[in-house]
């Protein structure tokens, strides 16, 4: 079990990693080797826990010791855990925490873009999506809606930064990912990866989301761009299909989450296994 310490020096090293540092330079807190995220959140953890990741400490509420996050610390074994009520807590990372609990988590070596692509029917290729709501939100709808895996452009936010994870209500450990080193305006590399591409944008030769060719297609990416500006325009000159989600009263279009949820429903692998999700 943990070895629970009352927060009562909030200067202790090990402490650090809630207070001291900014989620960037927790990235490279082993650099070169990987460095550490924090999860946030009882079933964040949980699900990070599922997929492998080590934890290094916890901190959380009193109340919740025996309460909702009672299930993750009996799996951490003899790491710290330091609680505190909620005004101690918030003094040391500068927010609330969300349903009382926070943990400090070795990163893993990310594999190659053909590792997860192995096999995959549908995959989201993200360009350039830098906040992590949305990060977070996208993944959620990939895994709830038939996506088999996530490529990133270098540019993208991390999905393991903590609001990114804790929006995604853990799927990020759930979806495998990875960045890209190729722009995606080379469209060879997608195709070397055996996927016919759909950008989602606006263009005279667009098509509509259901079109039937593009619906048929074996394996297919379904390429989404950065808020406001969208996509690169090299990016959708170079895709075999340009997607438009058919809008209504004069909007020209929609938040890249929402638009990720629509064409996930529309293009993703119905074959797609999602009763993990439910645990």
């Amino acid at each position: 079990m943990p070895i629970i310490t009352e927060l009562n020096n909030l200067t202790l090293p090990e402490l650090q990693v809630y207070a001291g540092y900014s989620e960037p330079q927790l990235l490279h807190w082993y650099e070169p080797e990987p460095g550490v995220f924090l999860a946030e959140s009882p079933k964040v953890i949980e699900r990070a826990l599922n997929a492998g990741y080590e934890p290094m400490s916890l901190l959380m509420e009193r109340r919740d010791i025996t309460g909702e996050a009672a299930g993750i610390i009996s799996r951490c074994g003899n790491i710290p855990l330091f609680t505190g009520d909620t005004e101690t807590i918030v003094s040391l990372t500068g927010f609330k925490l969300i349903r009382g609990a926070l943990c400090a988590m070795r990163r893993k070596k990310l594999p190659s873009p053909e590792e997860i692509c192995a096999g995959k029917r549908r995959i989201a290729v993200l360009e350039n999506v830098v906040n992590p709501t949305n990060i977070g939100a996208i993944f959620r709808s990939a895994a709830a809606l038939g996506m088999d895996a996530v490529l990133l452009t270098s540019h993208c936010c991390d999905p393991l930064y903590r609001r990114a994870s804790r929006v995604s209500m853990g799927t990020v450990f759930q979806v495998p990912w990875t960045y890209m080193k190729q722009p995606l305006a080379d469209s060879r590399y997608l195709k070397s990866l055996n996927f016919s591409t759909a950008a989602m944008a606006l263009k005279d030769d667009t098509v509509n989301i259901d079109y039937p060719a593009l619906m048929n297609e074996e394996r297919l990416a379904v390429i989404l761009g950065t808020e406001g500006d969208g996509l690169a325009q090299e990016t959708i000159a170079n895709a075999d299909y340009t997607v438009c989600i058919p809008m209504c009263h004069g909007v020209d279009s929609l938040n890249v989450a929402a638009a990720s949820a629509v064409a996930f429903w529309q293009l993703g692998n119905r074959e797609t296994d999602i009763s993990p999700l439910r645990k």
